[in-house]
């Protein structure tokens, strides 16, 4: 019992003496060392500082730092996984997203809707539509913003099937989904679906209508040119009370305009309350489009009132109607009006005008504005190439071509077009064959079928039919109308009448009803003296119901456009155009001029040939041009046909007669006449 009462005893001592160094020693360590209940709050706070830390790099944009610093934290909480999967979504940080999603699941985070949802928008906007679906797939719950997340996914990558199965399978739907919908059908060419869609769920959608879905519905209307249609949905949302709305009367006036009711869509145009730049650009355009500039341009002259400031699509389409037209008074004007309220001379608009002034045959002026940009794109080095080759001047075509490779500009498909018609103007048929295989050895691009066309146009023109037919045989793709025509020109030239019949029958399967393939085919007969191929062309014409062409030719005096007609006696001068056309005649005779009949349809008298080309479109507006305007004055008159051969032969002696620079446009290039010669140096 002693012994028992001893060791207790002893043990007792021990603990009191165990208690007191460990009191002394905890008294002595109070100084330097943290006491163990403070260790947890210091902890605690570390981790809220990290957190703190984190949320300030985010809001700094700083997503690599800050991924770093959720390695440091042991159990992060739901906001910061929020946090950085949006900066993630907005960065389209992919990688770090993904490295977040992988921390998120190694930590043991369940993430709820809110999260899963913004996980699933990060994924979908970064474009792994894949990880989308996963994440979707495992959510346990699912609400309407998910659904709607992963379809928008799917339709702005064009995934059309997938977003349309998951469509299908919504247990409801809003606004959102149809218009993720019909608009991913419209983005991607597919407006009948689209259509399909919105007719399918027809009161549905019409009872939840607001101006996203209409804008898509309508564009697919536009997009299919249902006039119909478009009219039917712009009474329903009338109905629905939506027609106040400006992004409704934009995509109305759209609608209109492409199904091809100007008139309706300028009746938008006019009910809009605030008209942006967008809209007056669009209804401009539209007129453009329409083969209606002159309202074009009276509605861009509106805008210039308007107080409005037009922006660079502005000026590149009012540029480009002007190449289209080649009104170079109006480009002009344009250009002064761009100049004083200075345009970015390195924006679109700059490529534009190099375009129209070398369209409307003043190329130097285009050189200006083309050396004025501090760093051309390939549409201004394109422009100035191809206007060098139209204008007759093909060795500064290829000088500048040259020019171009040097710059470091990667030439396309349409700056070689460019290139190969200059050689084929210029009948450089070695160096155009040489331009021509280096498009695929050299470049790197593919050939097209405009290529095809201009180097068949080069050797048939030059004659070189055993080449050109040896090209079409091993060509990848089959020939279109543009080669076939090509070679077909060629065969007028040179009389070779059996590969002009071959040309011929390939444009009457392609094109029947282009009068043109008969015109050629009527001409070359004609010079072969086959009068009964000749009958049988024009009655082919008649029983198809296919009508020539007829010949324009028009010309500018004092800001007023006349136009002439071949025989033409309706305009206010025509006697003293006629008289004065039959003294040039002799002058021209008399320096060795000689009608060129050949072309002439007509199976009658040389007299009567003679007096039918004496008063052709061009030379009538030649005549006019030169009675109107003071001696000196360069004249230039535009045709919508090709020039004939006797017409440019006759200009080159009215050049050096009167004395005067004379330039025709016609539909192929410029011809300058100037001392009786002609830039095309008599080969086109």
């Amino acid at each position: 019992m002693r012994s028992i009462i001893s060791r207790i005893s002893h043990c007792s001592s021990l603990i009191h003496q165990n208690r007191v160094m460990i009191s002394s020693s905890f008294s002595s360590q109070t100084q330097t060392h943290i006491p163990a209940p403070r260790r947890t709050s210091i902890k605690l706070n570390t981790t809220d500082n990290r957190i703190t830390q984190l949320h300030n790099l985010c809001n700094q944009k700083r997503l690599k730092e800050a991924i770093q610093i959720l390695n440091q934290i042991e159990r992060p909480p739901a906001s910061v996984y929020s946090t950085l999967i949006q900066l993630c979504c907005q960065n389209r940080a992919l990688n770090e997203g993904k490295t977040v999603h992988k921390r998120m699941r190694y930590s043991g985070f369940l993430p709820g809707i809110v999260i899963s949802n913004r996980l699933l928008d990060m994924y979908a906007k970064c474009g792994s539509l894949s990880d989308a679906q996963k994440v979707f797939d495992e959510m346990s719950e699912k609400d309407l913003c998910s659904w709607n997340t992963l379809i928008s996914g799917y339709t702005k990558l064009g995934m059309l099937k997938e977003a349309k199965k998951l469509f299908d399978e919504m247990p409801e739907r809003d606004n959102f989904s149809w218009t993720a919908m019909i608009s991913g059908y419209v983005r991607f060419d597919k407006p009948k679906e689209a259509l399909e869609l919105y007719r399918m769920q027809e009161m549905s959608l019409l009872s939840k209508l607001n101006k996203f879905t209409v804008s898509s519905v309508l564009a697919a209307s536009a997009a299919m040119g249902c006039l119909i249609i478009g009219k039917e949905i712009h009474g329903r949302i009338t109905r629905a009370g939506l027609d106040f709305d400006d992004v409704v009367w934009s995509a109305l006036m759209d609608m209109y305009g492409k199904c091809g009711s100007i008139d309706e869509a300028r009746s938008v145009f006019d009910k809009l309350v605030d008209r942006d730049i967008v809209a007056w650009t669009a209804m401009i355009d539209r007129y453009f489009k329409d083969g209606r500039r002159e309202e074009g341009f009276e509605l861009f002259r509106q805008l210039m009132k308007s107080g409005i400031w037009p922006n660079e699509f502005t000026f590149a389409g009012v540029l480009n109607a002007c190449a289209a037209a080649a009104a170079e008074e109006i480009g002009k004007q344009v250009h002064g009006y761009m100049t004083r309220v200075y345009f970015n001379p390195l924006s679109f608009a700059a490529s534009a005008l190099v375009h129209m002034y070398s369209k409307c045959g003043i190329v130097e002026n285009g050189k200006r504005v083309f050396n004025g940009v501090p760093q051309p794109d390939l549409v201004s080095w394109t422009s100035l190439i191809t206007g060098y080759a139209q204008n007759g001047q093909p060795d500064e075509a290829l000088e500048y071509f040259e020019l171009l490779l040097k710059s470091n500009t990667k030439p396309d498909h349409i700056t070689f077009v460019g290139v190969l018609s200059a050689c084929t103007h210029a009948g450089l048929v070695d160096k155009g064959l040489e331009y021509f295989h280096s498009i695929k050895d050299i470049h790197g691009l593919t050939h097209t079928a405009d290529h095809y066309a201009c180097i068949i146009d080069l050797l048939a023109r030059s004659g070189r039919f055993q080449e050109a037919e040896n090209i079409i045989s091993k060509m990848p793709m089959k020939p279109d109308k543009f080669l076939w025509a090509s070679l077909l020109g060629g065969c007028r030239i040179h009389g070779n009448l059996e590969l002009a019949e071959k040309a011929a029958k390939a444009l009457f399967e392609i094109e029947p009803e282009n009068p043109a393939t008969y015109v050629t085919m009527a001409n070359i007969y004609a010079t072969a003296g086959r009068w009964d191929e000749v009958a049988k062309i024009r009655r082919s014409m008649d029983d198809k119901g296919v009508v020539k062409k007829p010949g324009l030719s028009w010309i500018e005096v004092k800001r007023e456009i006349h136009v002439f007609l071949v025989g033409d006696t309706s305009h206010p001068k025509s006697k003293e155009i006629h008289e004065f056309l039959g003294k040039l005649s002799k002058r021209m005779r008399e320096e060795g001029y000689v009608p060129d009949t050949n072309f002439v349809l007509h199976d009658v008298e040389e007299e009567q040939k003679e007096q039918n080309l004496s008063y052709h479109g061009e030379k009538l507006a030649v005549a006019f041009g030169i009675i109107s305007t003071p001696p000196g004055t360069p004249l230039k008159v535009f045709k919508n046909l090709r020039t004939c051969v006797d017409c440019h032969n006759a200009i080159k002696y009215i050049s050096k007669i009167v004395n005067r620079k004379i330039t025709v446009r016609d539909s192929s290039r410029f011809h300058c006449f100037e001392d009786g010669n002609c830039s095309c140096r008599d080969y086109w």
